[in-house]
């Protein structure tokens, strides 16, 4: 019998995973990583996972260190789908046949992270509360 993972369970656990690592981030908060993880969110909504990527690794100062915590989380999540491999990020969504030429694990990709980010976010006001 194969193995069926629970991708609402995983979200779940994702998303408790990027609100308490983001909030104990250098210089962050319960209430700055709410913030960050909701621009991250918007970016991935409005622009897609390349875009959002871009933006994690753009950010200045003030927000790199929760930004990475948010890339570093990404990474992890999309490997236990099996979607990338352990190469650089961007490289793995670049390739020719990295995750931007499979339309439909990208489009995966895509649903789980902002559900897992949605959580982060839900996760990240509750613990300003």
């Amino acid at each position: 019998m194969e193995d069926k993972m629970n991708l609402d369970q995983l979200c779940a656990e994702y998303g408790h995973k990027f609100a308490e690592e983001v909030s104990r981030a250098d210089g962050f908060n319960a209430k700055k990583a709410e913030v960050l993880i909701t621009k991250a969110l918007g970016v991935l909504q409005e622009q897609g996972l390349y875009a959002f990527v871009l933006f994690c690794e753009s950010r200045p100062s003030g927000e790199r260190a929760g930004a990475e915590r948010i890339k570093e989380n990404t990474q992890k999540l999309l490997k236990e789908l099996q979607l990338i491999s352990n190469g650089d990020f961007l490289d793995e969504l670049r390739k020719d046949d990295g995750l931007l030429t499979r339309l439909d694990d990208l489009m995966l990709a895509i649903q789980v992270l902002e559900k897992s980010l949605i959580y982060a976010r839900f996760h990240a006001k509750a613990m300003k509360e």
